[in-house]
């Protein structure tokens, strides 16, 4: 692509600003235009999303069948230890995420490359005091009160996926450098082909070999990498990526990281908030009476809420790149007509999904357990599951569209605010002093994301995107002098 050509999507822009046709349909026009454009992005977004969550569970199920004891363990240290890596490193991933989708709507495309090898560096460099974690993992896990049968085993598990720590610090910036050029497709096409070489060497070395814990995450982390690669040859290969990638470059790379650090470390805590406060959720309900059914029942409905938030993935990920991408390119209407297309498709498929889970209640947890006490448990928690589908369709959603602008810091400051100073302590209020139980923990922890969502909904509404037109261009100004 010439750095002369004008992005496809000021054909929105000139359909919202063009007079000549009749206010009727100019709507009607711009809108289809956006779905079309939204879903193109949204779906392959999620389809990448939910093969690399198989490959973790397919890593999970095969050890499962070793025994309780490697099920635990591999739990323990793949949703524990792990998660929280992978939290840090795709949070910071994002300022990528900004960055990228600005200057690609400017048309700077040279310094798509430049931002990708920066982000890379603070990520790598980042990953190499996150290895202690994962190195002292059994003292850590027995200071939490797990056995040491447990802990031993898990930090057996934990010690292979250390070079997935590394493969998380390459992956994220690769995938938002191709995000923000509306490359997503391949990267579907990518992790469908190593899910299916993972699923190949995983049962090799878990039934063949006989490797056990440390072989099957080996596998895992190898898998990882693999991915990584393919996309970096990808990127080479393709032409799509002949403007934005102009090779490596020591000195600009390593130019300008403490600023790309600070920006990365607020996408970081934004995105970590997030996905550690339903985590509480599970931790605090565990202290419950009868905590076994209670843990049962929310371990079925935090599934079921995994499964619609990553295709709710998708659409935070189109959110993102249509707006950095409007705004970069100076198009302030296409922005904000962005936002309204974007929350609205992702509104309207997690309601969907929310009128399925109340019809099919009385059913649900047979997908996963024989159990009629979890059945009842699960049962009496579907109108609040059904409630945090429909809110998961919107809030990640406007958090894509504040990766967008770049109000990463902005937004860590209210997930304080509404998950750990309202959320959790109306929850644990609810639960143990008014004897809710699980509901009313649960009850609590909706509350904070109801605010959050209303606060996020309440500053989109009131943007004014002209100003954040000129944000966009000052921010591709400002990072293009430090080149």
């Amino acid at each position: 692509m010439a750095n002369n050509e004008k992005p496809v999507s000021s054909e929105l822009e000139q359909i919202l600003s063009n007079s000549e046709i009749p206010c009727f349909q100019r709507p009607r026009r711009a809108t289809w235009l956006e779905l079309k454009t939204v879903f193109s992005l949204a779906a392959p977004a999620a389809v990448v999303y939910l093969l690399n969550n198989v490959v973790s569970m397919s890593t999970l199920i095969l050890c499962g069948h070793l025994g309780n004891l490697q099920l635990a363990s591999a739990s323990l240290s793949n949703n524990g230890i792990q998660l929280f890596a992978f939290g840090l490193l795709l949070g910071m991933g994002s300022a990528v995420e900004t960055l990228c989708g600005q200057a690609y709507g400017a048309q700077k495309y040279e310094m798509l490359g430049i931002y990708l090898q920066r982000s890379t560096i603070v990520l790598m460099a980042t990953s190499i005091p996150l290895t202690l974690i994962y190195a002292l993992s059994k003292p850590i896990l027995v200071l939490l009160g797990e056995s040491k049968e447990i802990a031993s085993s898990a930090a057996i598990f934990a010690y292979g996926i250390i070079p997935q720590i590394f493969a998380y610090a390459a992956n994220f910036p690769i995938q938002k450098f191709l995000q923000a050029q509306s490359i997503i497709l391949p990267s579907a096409y990518i992790s469908g082909g190593v899910l299916f070489v993972h699923l190949l060497m995983s049962w090799i070395a878990i039934y063949i070999l006989h490797v056990g814990l440390l072989g099957a995450s080996l596998v895992l982390s190898l898998s990882w990498w693999i991915t990584v690669l393919a996309q970096f040859v990808y990127i080479l290969k393709t032409k799509r990526c002949k403007a934005t990638w102009g090779g490596f470059n020591l000195s600009q790379a390593f130019s300008g990281l403490w600023d790309f650090l600070k920006l990365s470390s607020g996408s970081a805590v934004m995105l970590c908030l997030e996905i550690w406060y339903f985590q509480i959720l599970v931790l605090v309900s565990g202290l419950l009476k009868n905590a076994e059914i209670v843990l049962d029942s929310l371990s079925v409905c935090m599934t079921l809420t995994g499964w619609v938030y990553t295709f709710v993935l998708g659409f935070n990920a189109a959110a993102s790149v249509r707006v950095s991408n409007e705004l970069g390119a100076g198009h302030a209407k296409s922005a904000g007509f962005a936002v309204i297309i974007v929350t609205s498709s992702s509104f309207i498929v997690a309601s969907i999904a929310a009128i399925l889970v109340l019809v099919f209640r009385n059913s649900l947890s047979y997908i996963f357990t024989s159990g009629t006490r979890v059945a009842h448990a699960v049962t009496q928690l579907s109108p609040f599951l059904a409630l945090s589908i429909i809110l998961n369709g919107v809030q990640p959603v406007l958090s894509g569209v504040a990766v967008g602008c770049g109000w990463q810091t902005f937004i860590a400051y209210v997930n304080v605010g509404c998950y750990y100073l309202v959320g959790i302590p109306l929850g644990c209020v609810l639960g143990f002093t008014f004897d809710l139980g699980a509901k009313g923990i649960w009850s609590g922890m909706l509350g904070g994301t109801l605010i959050q969502t209303f606060i996020l909904i309440w500053i989109t509404v009131g943007t004014n995107w002209n100003k954040e037109v000129e944000k966009a261009k000052s921010r591709v100004e400002k990072w293009n002098n430090l080149n």
